[in-house]
């Protein structure tokens, strides 16, 4: 039996009033202070340190805030609604929406093809309601899934998201809760599943109230954005349960189907039942309740297959995980980038392995690290790994925040598709890239602490310090900074875009339809690769069906020869012809094909009964 979730901030009752609870164990007394009209109630104190009491006359939409003692009145550190900012009161949150999505029955986790994107810059409006029109055109497209980069409130009102310093609350410039709800809403009725970005691992700079209230951090481990969060010292039972709901309140009162949990190797937990563990359990009892899969996606450093082993197998029960090493190995190919971790993955070996197992550093020695890293994934189901070419950390983690498109040119961005989408594992696009959007995604913020936003400012051009090649960063808290990185959706009826939309939908479209691209099993999956003309072949088979996929990362057109030669090949797929927006598709003559510079070419075996 998994006990309840203590119930903690404002919640409006059935019968009118509302509820407050609030943990703050160091406080002598606690009280709701009430605005417009003004009144303030004392909370009844329990054990635990909590404090609670049920309130008349409060409507949906009253502020409110806490008094500790004789401090300073705070916001809620549960609170739903940051209607004025993360320095503003917190609001009561109205929880008659109206959903229309009785019907939806979620997906199963290999049927996601993931869509990274990021509210303020998906659109002109930047909220969520503006994403709705789009829905039906990425479910055209072949997507099944959009993954909402974070939305808990944060300072100002331009930033990734991973500065949140009020988890349970909805960013009020994006539409808030009710705005996330009808995007959600929307997104099933299109048959698209919504996945969310949540971070539980640390929080933002500015507005972070919660270690006023409690042992919320601790100083016992680092992160790199700061104090880690307490989920094994004194007090953390009550800052596991703020966390588990946190994560839980996303699937059962927004009616998300996914959480991609951010950097969950900087959640140090030294507890007999890891926090994970203790979440996948709480998430699996809900999914059961609720009748529909819930899933918990995983972006982890450490390339330990522990991450996706079940709970009862003494793993922590993630359904998912990020692969970045394949990521790693492909980008180092199509650009010849050697830099940092990219010294891990030189020639077309790395590439070949990530196809055929998860993780290429799986134990082996990492030049970068110094020291040997992660361990073997082999075995273990493919969809339960995302691999992509693009997404929000290997774009805007670099100086400028340039795409592929931007370093390696359209027809190795098209490349990358076709290697990403004829691979075993969960696939992810980055908003933008499949119309070959040139628009860059760097860091972007809007504190309001002049102090904090030099110091931003400051330690992002001391970062890039060695870097210069990249060009200088531009000025995070620059609005032109954010403006620029917004979509270019006119673009998509021009060329050179029209011709890369179609490949990213043809490519899906395959995917989907043939069954050797659309089983995630790399039982029948085979690779060969040379280094001279640099190429990585894929060979898939499903039953009588087989696909080989040819990467082709020379710069210059040529004759390979073909080391999977079923008979009756065809070739299905060119990244290079025109229709494409290519320079001309190559031939296929036997077991030779030829080549253009930097493509991909799917071909197709006849199927034998």
């Amino acid at each position: 039996m998994i006990a309840p979730l203590p119930a903690l901030g404002a919640r409006a009752l059935p019968g009118g009033g509302c509820r407050f609870d609030v943990w703050a164990p160091a406080a002598r007394r606690v009280a709701v202070e009430l605005l417009d009209p003004d009144a303030t109630v004392e909370l009844e104190p329990s054990r635990d340190g909590r404090f609670g009491a049920a309130v008349a006359g409060v409507d949906p939409g009253r502020r409110s805030r806490y008094r500790l003692d004789d401090g300073e009145p705070l916001p809620d550190p549960a609170s739903g609604l940051q209607p004025d900012g993360v320095h503003g009161p917190s609001a009561v949150v109205d929880p008659g929406f109206r959903w229309t999505d009785p019907g939806w029955r979620g997906l199963p986790l290999e049927r996601l093809v993931l869509y990274e994107l990021h509210v303020g810059t998906f659109t002109p409006e930047g909220t969520f309601d503006a994403i709705v029109p789009r829905l039906a055109e990425l479910a055209e497209l072949g997507v099944t899934a959009i993954e909402v980069m974070p939305v808990a409130q944060f300072s100002g009102e331009r930033n990734w998201g991973y500065d949140g310093v009020f988890p349970y609350a909805v960013q009020h410039s994006y539409g808030g809760p009710d705005g996330l709800r009808r995007l959600v809403d929307a997104a099933h009725a299109a048959g698209v599943a919504v996945c969310l970005d949540v971070v539980l691992n640390h929080l933002g700079p500015e507005g972070n109230v919660l270690p006023r209230y409690g042992p919320y951090l601790t100083d016992r481990y680092r992160t790199p954005w700061g104090p880690a969060m307490n989920v094994d010292g004194p007090g953390s039972d009550a800052v596991r349960a703020y966390l588990m709901g946190v994560a839980l309140r996303w699937f059962e009162e927004f009616h998300v189907d996914a959480l991609r949990l951010d950097a969950v190797d900087q959640i140090p937990d030294m507890s007999a039942v890891h926090f994970l563990a203790e979440l996948a359990i709480r998430t699996g009892a809900l999914a059961e309740r609720l009748g529909r899969p819930l899933h918990l996606i995983a972006e982890s450093d450490l390339n330990d297959p522990r991450m996706v082993t079940p709970t009862a197998a003494g793993g922590l029960g993630m359904n998912a995980q990020w692969a970045d090493d394949f990521h790693h190995a492909l980008h180092a190919l199509l650009t010849g980038d050697r830099h940092g971790y990219y010294a891990d993955f030189a020639g077309t070996a790395p590439l070949a392995k990530a196809y055929r197992e998860p993780f290429v550093m799986d134990g082996v020695r990492s030049s970068y690290r110094r020291r040997r890293h992660g361990a073997s994934a082999r075995g273990l189901p493919a969809r339960r790994f995302v691999v992509c070419s693009q997404n929000h950390d290997q774009v805007g983690n670099r100086a400028r925040g340039d795409r592929l498109t931007a370093q390696a040119g359209i027809e190795r961005a098209k490349l990358a598709a076709g290697a990403v989408l004829v691979s075993p594992y969960l696939p992810l696009l980055f908003m933008g890239e499949e119309h070959g959007e040139q628009a860059p995604f760097p860091y972007f913020t809007s504190h309001q602490d002049p102090e904090l936003a030099e110091a931003v400012r400051r330690g992002r051009s001391e970062e890039f310090a060695a870097f210069r090649w990249q060009g200088k960063p531009p000025d995070p808290q620059a609005e032109e900074t954010f403006a620029g990185a917004r979509l270019h959706w006119d673009a998509r009826s021009e060329e050179p875009h029209a011709g890369v939309l179609a490949w990213y939908r043809e490519l899906l479209r395959l995917r989907r339809d043939l069954p050797a691209l659309d089983r995630g099993d790399p039982g029948g999956l085979e690779t060969a690769r040379s280094d001279d003309p640099p190429a990585v072949w894929v060979r898939r088979a499903a039953g009588p069906q087989e696909v080989i996929a040819c990467l082709h990362f020379g710069a210059a057109d040529c004759e390979l020869e073909i080391p999977f030669a079923p008979p009756g090949l065809r070739v299905a797929l060119d990244s290079a012809d025109a229709r494409f927006g290519g320079p001309g598709a190559g031939t296929l003559a036997g077991d030779r094909l030829e080549v253009r510079a930097t493509s991909f070419v799917l071909l197709e075996a006849a199927q034998h009964a």
